[in-house]
């Protein structure tokens, strides 16, 4: 660990004084396809993959982990929502990421919800975020990933169709299972799988949180025995009575994991600047990062606390630096994902919060990352 890296420092640098406030003076949904091009392409290049390794990945014992039998280099990965269209793959393992989700990816494919999309709130250190499950669709997908080689665990996050065909409880269960059944027949060579339950940015009535509609699912989701372990994405803005309740439901069925927690719908969070969520009609979107920390926190601990011997915990939300990240693991998680963070502070983000663990680790005493998950739980 005592190779000098320049490059993680200059990209911080260059991002935040140049290119960040270029890019923030852009529609968010422009840049964005932008940049996950350019991402992809820069995949495809060895000498470009090989200079980004060289400084960018981050290789510490301390930091391996091998949880629901995936081996985990490192514990930051790239949330779901950010790379729908599998077009990242290749590029974030030389960025120092540790595992990825794709997706949401559902059946069909959608092209998105009416715009704005994506909204930025930078005093807030926040996403407004309105997709609704864009993305390719099962079957484009799983072809597009098939003859792949993967650096990094990558996971498959799946959801309900947003399309008006999916507008009961039974035809909404089995795009899903659709979905899984696409993904499990094919040759792609993903890690694991994430069900997404609780996406606040979907059309129709259709919901998973009544434990009868939950269960159903579930039980559906049981007889495709998968070959890949699930993890359940869930939601931020439940009580913890309502959450325990979820989290014993879940339990009686497959999935090996959660991850706490996905975006919030609360325009009057504290955190939240009132000019800059007045720009966004009201009832439109839901909000990520710093606003959802705290909560997604309390979240982490109060699922370790009841459910450690039970579920893998991934952390999720307001993951800006490695204190924001080892707050997470301390209060239960083994892995954490992130994506807000990343437009905020760059592309080099991974790394600098990987670099920055393991002098936290050795601060506190200790020599391996699974000695500090949980250690602020009680």
């Amino acid at each position: 660990m005592n190779k000098k890296r320049y490059l993680p420092k200059v990209s911080e640098i260059i991002y935040k004084n140049l290119i960040k406030k270029i890019f923030f003076q852009i529609d968010p949904e422009t840049v964005h396809n932008a940049m996950v091009k350019l991402g992809e392409q820069f995949g495809k290049h060895k000498s470009i993959k090989k200079v980004f390794s060289s400084q960018f990945i981050i290789k510490d014992k301390s930091l391996k982990q091998n949880i629901a039998g995936i081996k985990f280099e490192n514990p930051i990965g790239l949330a779901a929502g950010f790379d729908y269209e599998a077009r990242l793959t290749q590029i974030l393992p030389s960025l120092g990421f540790g595992f990825e989700t794709l997706g949401t990816i559902t059946d069909s494919p959608y092209g998105g919800n009416p715009r704005p999309m994506l909204g930025r709130l930078p005093k807030s250190k926040s996403l407004m975020v309105n997709k609704g499950f864009k993305n390719l669709g099962a079957r484009i997908t799983s072809e597009k990933l098939t003859g792949l080689s993967f650096e990094i665990p990558i996971g498959i996050s799946i959801g309900k169709s947003n399309v008006p065909i999916c507008n009961t409880q039974k035809k909404g269960i089995d795009d899903m299972i659709n979905a899984f059944t696409v993904f499990e027949n094919s040759k792609a060579r993903h890690s694991y799988y994430e069900l997404n339950i609780s996406c606040p940015n979907l059309h129709g009535n259709v919901s998973f949180y009544p434990l009868n509609n939950l269960k159903e699912l579930l039980t559906e989701i049981d007889k495709l025995h998968t070959k890949k372990p699930i993890f359940v994405k869930m939601p931020l803005e439940k009580s913890n009575n309502e959450t325990l309740e979820i989290l014993n439901t879940i339990s009686g069925y497959c999935p090996k994991g959660i991850i706490l927690s996905n975006l919030s719908k609360n325009r009057n969070n504290k955190l939240l600047k009132r000019e800059e969520v007045d720009k966004f009609p009201a009832g439109i979107g839901s909000f990520s990062g710093k606003p959802t920390h705290k909560r997604s926190n309390e979240l982490i601990k109060l699922a370790y606390n009841n459910f450690k011997q039970r579920f893998v915990i991934i952390g999720c939300g307001g993951v800006f630096n490695a204190q924001d990240a080892y707050e997470k693991i301390k209060h239960g998680a083994s892995l954490v994902q992130l994506i807000t963070g990343m437009i905020y502070e760059g592309p080099q983000i991974a790394s600098q919060i990987n670099l920055g663990l393991i002098g936290l680790l050795k601060k506190d005493g200790l020599r391996h990352i699974s000695e500090a998950i949980g250690i602020e739980a009680k």
